[in-house]
């Protein structure tokens, strides 16, 4: 499947990524609205990893812009208690917005949001918490089959009908999720086969140089560029962009370290970033950092 992505990522101050095909967009930073413009129309699905301002400072005027009657449908950790606090605020600020649907998420769960896509919903590290909270996410988008279970390969198409009938669907049928699309959101490398399968992953890679990693106050955990192409060398992973980089980094800086590291671990496959303060329209016709 062809994905056209849109997006923009420089930590601290803005991420956000659409991808056109499948109608969602990943996080909602400053400047999504603008950089879209009558795109943004196009957006049913709204899926934000977490609540921090970077990633949802442009929520409020993309709501405003594109509600109508049953959309947008935001997605949001159910923990995070600035999502309430958000919606109830819209309600009275833009009336008119009211028609878009807030809806908080859980870990471990599928949203439905084609008739053959799914969004799996991932619990990462990112945000400290207490006890079960969930409060940041990373997604994985699934093309999702149907197949018929090899046991009843044999029958016919009316005593295959009868059967469904009579024990359900899912009784005679098997469910093949492809993933299609992962975007990490903020989050450190926490599992090597996290990503195994993925068609196309946009992941963070906040810091290159090791001394430039510190525990910021609130101790929200980010992922260093080397264990990324390390993690991705060791999966199946078909093509990578790698966002979120501190603005403390030039662009000479940023691809001389991909290109280092891509070499240092044989990663095979084409790397594309985005770098800080550059917008960036249809991500995979550009031009890959290691060609």
């Amino acid at each position: 499947m062809k994905l056209t992505i849109t997006g923009y990522s420089t930590a601290l101050f803005s991420t956000w990524f659409f991808v056109e095909e499948l109608g969602l967009l990943f996080d909602a930073g400053d400047g999504v609205s603008s950089g879209l413009l009558q795109k943004s129309m196009k957006v049913k699905h709204v899926f934000i990893s977490h609540a921090d301002r970077d990633h949802l400072g442009g929520l409020l005027q993309f709501n405003q812009l594109n509600a109508r009657d049953g959309f947008p449908i935001i997605y949001y950790p159910q923990d995070a208690g600035s999502f309430p606090a958000m919606r109830d605020f819209t309600t009275r600020f833009d009336p008119q917005s009211s028609g878009s649907v807030w809806k908080g998420i859980k870990s471990n769960s599928f949203i439905s949001v084609k008739n053959d896509l799914e969004v799996e919903i991932i619990k990462n590290g990112h945000v400290p918490v207490e006890n079960d909270e969930e409060k940041s996410f990373s997604f994985k988008v699934h093309r999702v089959k149907k197949k018929l279970k090899p046991e009843f390969a044999h029958l016919k198409g009316l005593e295959i009908k009868e059967l469904k009938e009579k024990q359900g669907e899912e009784f005679v049928t098997e469910i093949f999720r492809e993933n299609i699309f992962g975007f990490s959101g903020d989050s450190p490398v926490e599992d090597v086969h996290r990503w195994d399968g993925c068609k196309v992953l946009i992941h963070e890679a906040t810091f290159i140089d090791s001394e430039d990693i510190k525990v910021e106050a609130h101790g929200n955990k980010h992922s260093r560029l080397e264990e990324v192409i390390k993690m991705v060398a060791a999966s199946d992973v078909e093509q990578l962009i790698l966002s979120h980089f501190s603005s403390r980094y030039s662009a000479e800086h940023i691809d001389k370290n991909i290109r280092t590291l891509c070499e240092k671990y044989q990663l095979k496959i084409l790397v594309r970033r985005i770098l800080p303060g550059e917008l960036q329209t249809d991500i995979l016709q550009t031009k890959a950092v290691n060609e």
